[in-house]
């Protein structure tokens, strides 16, 4: 008899739907190296207009779209500005060195995300034998612990790189999740970046891929370089009618899964072992501190999580645990796992 687990791990372990299979095993394909497949052509269509960019391109990951960004963007043995913090610096493997031939030069933020006067001493304004050329800047949004950075800050960044002819790259992995937190329509975060990835296997449902956008041009060009670096995919109308379900519909629910992290988070605000403010969530994603020395029971509290088949992934960062909320835990189950706290805590 299998186990009933609630998993918190992450936003990409979620199933398809059966709308998403139903969609799957009906797709009109084609080849899609030779953009013969209509339903990838939908998908990429739809998912340009959502955008406001004139084209975006199917890949496999989100890591490959980035990395795509970048090799597209930059000339070998130029420099990427990003935040130390980045998904493209912290969990893609030291790719850009290795596809883009790139280096990464970080920024540490005072917040969550960085801002212009941080960039700014470290964009390379002049010509100098001793430098490499700043070939782009990357912002993201949300931000890997789950909050979300202000638009006027983006603007900013976008509006001072423009004085320095410095394209600017966005991970929006999770971008309809920073949309429904701050009101706005997502076109209005991707205009402050000339190119931007997207997850559709993040929180939207979808069992595969993500979308890279901008003008025709960079997307023709990263066409070919998407084949370069093995992304040419042939019948892929089965991957892209899921997308399009996710782009479509799955965007509009994910105002569900913030509340849901924010009821939790708001359970555990109410105990002295735990270090958590609920209004600093922002959207399905937030990690779980331990107070001063309480630090101790962190392995103990993630065995007790694991007693009662509650999934996340080991503490981190000195006893940090994430959790993430997604479509496929329900209300429900976040109300059991707020049963379970106390007899959880007190075994501690």
């Amino acid at each position: 008899m299998n186990k009933k687990y609630i998993d918190l791990r992450s936003d990409t372990v979620t199933k398809p739907s059966d709308e998403m299979r139903k969609a799957m095993f009906e797709a009109e394909v084609g080849d899609d190296v030779s953009q013969e497949d209509p339903t990838v052509n939908k998908l990429e269509k739809l998912a340009a207009e959502i955008l406001g960019k004139e084209a975006a391109i199917l890949v496999p990951s989100g890591t490959f779209g980035n990395q795509l960004a970048l090799f597209t963007h930059c000339e070998r043995g130029t420099e990427v500005i990003l935040s130390e913090d980045s998904h493209i610096v912290q969990h893609e493997a030291g790719a850009a060195s290795m596809i883009a031939s790139v280096q990464l030069r970080t920024v540490k933020g005072k917040k969550d995300y960085y801002v212009w006067d941080e960039i700014d001493e470290k964009v390379r304004k002049k010509e100098d034998i001793h430098y490499p050329k700043t070939s782009l800047i990357v912002t993201q949004n949300s931000l890997g612990n789950g909050s979300v950075m202000p638009l006027d800050e983006m603007m900013n960044i976008k509006k001072n790189a423009e004085k320095y002819n410095i394209p600017v790259h966005i991970d929006g992995a999770r971008i309809f999740n920073a949309a429904a937190y701050l009101k706005t329509d997502v076109k209005e975060i991707a205009a402050c970046g000339d190119s931007i990835m997207f997850c559709l296997s993040k929180g939207l449902g979808s069992p595969i891929g993500s979308m890279l956008a901008g003008t025709k041009e960079f997307i023709d060009k990263a066409r070919k370089k998407r084949k370069i670096m093995g992304g040419g995919m042939r019948q892929a109308g089965i991957i892209a009618a899921p997308g399009i379900i996710a782009i479509t519909k799955m965007t509009k629910r994910l105002e569900e899964d913030h509340k849901k992290a924010k009821m939790l988070a708001e359970e555990f605000a109410k105990y002295d072992i735990f270090d958590i403010n609920p209004e600093n969530i922002h959207t399905n994603i937030f990690y779980l501190k331990f107070k001063g020395d309480k630090i101790k029971f962190s392995e103990k509290f993630f065995e007790q999580l694991e007693k009662n088949n509650i999934l996340v992934y080991p503490p981190r960062n000195g006893g940090e645990i994430r959790f993430v909320t997604h479509l496929d835990v329900s209300f429900e189950d976040i109300e059991n796992i707020i049963k379970l706290i106390p007899e959880m805590t007190a075994k501690l």
